[in-house]
């Protein structure tokens, strides 16, 4: 016969233990790849059409003027404009995107929270059971 309540219990502490350790690594790693991604400035830039597509081009924080050519997403983004608000990253020229942070690093540090919570909720079932059957 098979013990629901130890299969119950062994399943709970599986997914906190999961929970829990994942998703410290995985905001750990998403700290870590905040750090590699630098910051980035807020600018103003102005969009022309070149020829093979928009380029956008901006003064960066030194005085110097920067350009890039927007990928096909940036270009949706931004139809119809003539100027644009981007951020630039600091130190490295002719870099820029349209968000201050960068998405991955975002879905990475949103996982990893959403697995510690998975772990504190299986945690607060699992000690309610114990003092349920208590």
């Amino acid at each position: 016969m098979i013990d629901m309540d130890g299969a119950l219990d062994a399943v709970l502490e599986i997914f906190s233990w999961v929970g829990f350790g994942l998703g410290v690594l995985l905001v750990l790693l998403a700290l870590v790849l905040r750090l590699a991604d630098g910051t980035w400035m807020p600018a103003r830039a102005v969009i022309e059409v070149v020829e093979g597509g928009r380029l956008v081009r901006w003064f960066d924080e030194d005085g110097e003027v920067n350009e890039a050519h927007l990928t096909h997403e940036q270009d949706q983004a931004l139809a119809g404009k003539g100027m644009a608000d981007i951020f630039s990253r600091r130190g490295h020229r002719n870099r820029m995107r349209l968000t201050r942070g960068s998405p991955s690093v975002r879905a990475v540090g949103l996982l990893g929270l959403g697995l510690i919570g998975l772990g504190v909720v299986t945690l607060v079932i699992s000690w309610v059971l114990l003092f349920v059957r208590g």
